[in-house]
């Protein structure tokens, strides 16, 4: 999974198609990730002690990480990741541009 935490990505499939947001979570056992903004979902919170308030909260749900990709800003879209050698460590890059992300 080319995609990391504080990356900016854009969906490509879905109801939030063209969002752009910071992955804030990554789960590569699941492929999946969390995006700012994205997948808002209904979670049922109970008051677990005394003085909580209980309620429903909007939070962020998790999607398949094949249904993002890496925002390049020079390219201005969603790009696939080519990898590069610099100084000795393996960076990644824009496959259309090069441009380090």
């Amino acid at each position: 999974m080319n995609i990391r935490r504080d990356d900016t990505v854009i969906v490509l499939s879905g109801d939030d198609k063209g969002v752009k947001g910071k992955v804030i979570a990554v789960s590569p056992k699941e492929g999946k990730v969390i995006v700012e903004k994205v997948n808002m979902i209904h979670k049922h919170v109970k008051p677990r002690k005394q003085g909580d308030v209980g309620g429903i909260v909007d939070a962020e749900g998790a999607i398949y990480a094949s249904k993002v990709a890496l925002y390049c800003s020079k390219c201005d879209k969603g790009v696939r990741v080519s990898h590069k050698m610099v100084d000795g460590k393996k960076v990644r890059v824009c496959a259309k541009c090069g441009q380090e992300i």
